[in-house]
Formats: C-alpha cells, sequence, structure tokens
C-alpha cells in the first residue's frame, strides 16, 4: 500500500487551488510530490505545479488531522452554487468575480490538462467533479441558482448514471438556457420528463471530442 503524504506534503495538498489545483510549496516539497504522482510540474513556463487525478483525491476524501491543517484562506474556499443550499454565499459584485475568477482557472486547467490543450470542452478534473464544475459554468453564465426555500432558479445534482448531473429549472425558457450555457461550455445536454411529475429537466455529461 502506498504510504500517506508527510504533514508538510498534506498542507501543500490541502492548500491547493479548489479550482486548477495549482500547489505550492519549496522545491523539495513539490518534488517530493511529483515523485509521488501526487502533482506534475507543467511543461511551459512560469512551470507551475498542479495536482494530479490522484492528488486531488487524496485532498477530497480524507481531511488532514486538525493539529495539522494549515489555516483556511481568508473568506474560506470557493465553491459554486449548486442550488438550494443552507448556506449559500451573498450575492453581490464580490461573488460576481469570484465566480469569475474561478471559471477562469477553470478554462486555463482545461488549456494545461487536455492533451491538446482545448479550452472548449471538460478537463479531467471536471469527470471526477462533476456537480461543481457544471454549477461553475452556469452560475458563470449568469444563470440564478435557486435558494433554499424557493421553488425559482437552477438546482444541479447528481445522478446515478457514471458520468451526468441533472439541472432542474422550473420555468421552461430558463431551463432551455441553462441547456444552452452548458453544451457551449462543452457538455452533452438532453431534455427529459420526470415520469412521475412530469417535471423536465436536463441531464448533461462531459463532452469528450
Amino acid at each position: 500500500m502506498t504510504r500517506p503524504p508527510t504533514a508538510a506534503q498534506r498542507r501543500v495538498i490541502d492548500a491547493a487551488d479548489p479550482v486548477t489545483g495549482r500547489v505550492r510549496g519549496t522545491e523539495a516539497q513539490l518534488a517530493a510530490l511529483v515523485k509521488r504522482g501526487l502533482a506534475f510540474r507543467h511543461p511551459r513556463p512560469p512551470h507551475a505545479h498542479f495536482l494530479t487525478p490522484a492528488g486531488h483525491r487524496i485532498r477530497d476524501a480524507e481531511p488532514a488531522p486538525p493539529a495539522e491543517s494549515a489555516a483556511p484562506a481568508a473568506g474560506g474556499v470557493f465553491a459554486a452554487r449548486i442550488g438550494g443550499e443552507e448556506d449559500a454565499p451573498v450575492p453581490g459584485p464580490a461573488r460576481v468575480r469570484e465566480v469569475h475568477s474561478a471559471w477562469q482557472g477553470l478554462l486555463e486547467l482545461r488549456r494545461m490538462t487536455n492533451p491538446d490543450g482545448a479550452v472548449d470542452r471538460p478537463c479531467a478534473w471536471e469527470r471526477t467533479h462533476l456537480v461543481p464544475a457544471a454549477a461553475l459554468a452556469l452560475e458563470a453564465a449568469g444563470h440564478r441558482p435557486a435558494e433554499r426555500d424557493s421553488e425559482e432558479g437552477y438546482r444541479v445534482r447528481a445522478t446515478a448514471q457514471p458520468e451526468a448531473v441533472s439541472v432542474h429549472e422550473p420555468d421552461g425558457g430558463r431551463l432551455r438556457a441553462c441547456a444552452t450555457t452548458l453544451e457551449e461550455a462543452g457538455w452533452q445536454v438532453g431534455e427529459h420528463t420526470e415520469p412521475r411529475t412530469r417535471a423536465r429537466y436536463l441531464l448533461a455529461s462531459p463532452r469528450r471530442a
């Protein structure tokens, strides 16, 4: 069994950018993560380091012990609005800037990790984080997420299908607008009907080519 990362390596992994996976640390720390397959060094200048899928899994699956955790970044970790959250971020100009920055970071991650450098289709990170990836595309395009006690707005949810999310939006016009946004962001989208409620919803999967 592969031995777990050291406390210092875990601090580097936990402090990685939540969207791009960029990691910062000493040369020795970064070289050790690369050697263990938890990070890679980008071949183009400035030769930054980023988490591999294995590095992302370590950070996402098992939190570091409290005594060894790095201090949280100011304002907390960014999370895209999936709709219906209990503790939703406050809307406003600061949130708009935060979402825009996250979306640009995701496009850069596509450019760096897709084999052909394409930014018009999802990358490996999005395939392992389907709900936040789809939600970020919608929020970055200006769609309104549902509030906790509201029927209006989009809600992105996981499904039983291995590479698909569902998007629910009561308004038919806004649902179709969500479909257009996801298609432009590189997702394959189909519109379906709930058998019991007859409500329309979307199934979206990351496009591979």
